[in-house]
């Protein structure tokens, strides 16, 4: 069950920061005009960060998927 927990997370964090970064590169183009260019240590954040928040909704996500598969094994037998 642990490394099924690892893999989950692994590829919840992959698609969760892919999305999050599809959603920064999108969101200025919503509002009509472009943001200024960032500088190198502000893009180095901006990438820790969209991480950081990829892995806690990972985790979050696991808990959630594994924690409801071992209910569901619970109340069934």
């Amino acid at each position: 069950m642990v490394k099924a927990s690892l893999i989950i997370m692994a590829v919840l964090t992959v698609l969760v920061a892919m999305g999050l970064r599809w959603r920064e590169e999108r969101l200025p183009l919503t509002r009509g005009k472009p943001q200024p260019r960032q500088g190198w240590i502000a893009a180095q954040k901006a990438k820790a960060n969209r991480w950081v928040t990829a892995a806690a909704i990972a985790a979050i996500g696991t808990t959630v998927i594994l924690g409801g598969l071992h209910w569901m094994r619970m109340l069934l037998g």
